[in-house]
Order: structure tokens, then sequence, then C-alpha cells
């Protein structure tokens, strides 16, 4: 958006391999220094015993900051702030706020919320459909444009990247199965998503509301949902989460 962005971020997922040391301390290296002990290590320099349970430590230490939603903004957002100071030419807070977050612990809540980040740009009159929206993810999806190796530049030139051995994953992705007991991505098809969507965005308009088919949203009924109170949610979400506020605002114009 104009003034600010809305995520909708995975943490900490149950369905894969603990990180090793050598993958935790990789994926930290990609963005930070890290201390000279471990920048040794990471170089495979020879170290002693007190030395490797040190790094050992730090690896821990990392650990728990790779699945830390702070961290996570923290390292998003600094970024973003010392690349607008430059091109404005100033010093100081860029961010008008800390960022808030709602959890989402079931799938309708994790659905209304995706339904209504990708909605935003309509619900501004930005945009007309959601192909047409500019920087959100379902117009990302329809029609891909991240490029990896201009990502990689970008990142390395803005000083946000380090290590290129650690792969970017822009989106996670649609699965309508679970396999082998383990659910890795959105737990649905990715046409009935962009059908939830184009369905919900038509119900907001107020010359519509009421007129549309029951039958247009099919994935409403295999999840037992009510569809006034779906359209209320993805319409509305920020009033239906009390404890929701955007991730992200930048700070006002004097």
């Amino acid at each position: 958006m104009s003034n600010h962005y809305h995520l909708v971020v995975k943490l900490s997922p149950d369905d894969v391999e603990p990180w090793s040391m050598d993958e935790v301390l990789a994926r930290w290296c990609s963005l930070h220094k890290g201390p000279p002990l471990v920048q040794r290590y990471h170089r495979g320099d020879e170290l002693c015993a007190a030395e490797l349970r040190r790094v050992e430590e730090y690896a821990e230490t990392f650990r728990q900051r790779l699945a830390d939603l702070s961290w996570f903004m923290k390292c998003l957002n600094e970024p973003i702030a010392r690349q607008a100071n430059r091109e404005d030419e100033c010093t100081g807070h860029f961010w008008e706020s800390r960022f808030k977050s709602q959890a989402l612990d079931t799938e309708e809540a994790l659905l209304s919320c995706m339904a209504y980040v990708d909605l935003n740009p309509i619900r501004a009159a930005m945009a007309e459909t959601p192909e047409t929206s500019d920087h959100t993810s379902i117009k990302e999806r329809i029609h891909p444009t991240f490029n990896l190796a201009e990502a990689i530049a970008r990142q390395t030139e803005q000083q946000a990247l380090n290590d290129f051995s650690v792969p970017l994953k822009p989106l996670l992705g649609f699965e309508g199965v679970i396999r082998n007991g383990f659910q890795r991505g959105i737990l649905f098809s990715f046409e009935d998503y962009l059908e939830l969507v184009d369905c919900t965005g038509r119900i907001s308009r107020s010359d519509k509301r009421g007129a549309i088919d029951e039958n247009a949203l099919p994935i409403l009924e295999r999840l037992n949902l009510d569809p006034e109170r779906w359209c209320h949610r993805a319409t509305a979400f920020e009033d239906s989460y009390q404890d929701y506020r955007n991730p992200g605002r930048r700070r006002q114009a004097a």
C-alpha cells in the first residue's frame, strides 16, 4: 500500500526436520556477519573444543532468533528504512511505530487474512482486479515476475544479503493434499483460492452484496464456513481480529 504493508508469515513449521548447526549458521550469516568466531567456523578454520562449544552456543541463540517474528521484522524493516533515508537524504526513524501481529490459529483465519491482504488494493480503489493489483502475492502467483538473480544482486547491493548459498523462497506454495502426514504448504488448491478471492471481492461491492449465488463459493461448504461470517471476516479483517494491526506503517509526511 502507499504507506504500509501486510504480511502473512508461517513461523516455526513442525513439518520439517530441525536445522543442523551448520544450516542455522549459514542462514544467519546470509544476513549478518556474525561474531569473529562464527566467521572463522563458517570459513572452515580449525577450532579448539572450547571454541566449538562457543560456536554451538551462538548457533542456539541464532536458531531462536531465526524463528522469532520480531527478528524477522527487524531484518526486513531496517534495510527499507536505510534505503528510504538515503533517498530522502535524511536520518531518523522511518517507520511510525512498531509492527503489530495476530496469530492465525485456524485455516479459516489464515484464508480470511490472506484474502483481506490480497484484496487491499481493490478496497482502496487502486486496482480493479486481483490480477492487476501491484505488490500483491496473488498477482505474483498469477503472473510470476520474481527473478532470483536480480533479487540476490539487489539485496547484495543494499548490503541486506551476504551469502548466496541460502535459497530465497518468495511465496509459500498451495497444495491440495497432505503428503506423508505433513502439511508443507497452504492446504488448498490455488484454483480454489483464486475463486475464493474473486468471489469475495465481488461480495464486498455494495451493488453486489447479497446477490451472489452461494454455489459460487464451493470452498465455503467444504470448510463448513457460514457465508455471511466469512464475508464479514474477509472484508473487515482488522475489525474481526481486534489485536491485528498493520505489520508496518511508514512515517507520515510532515
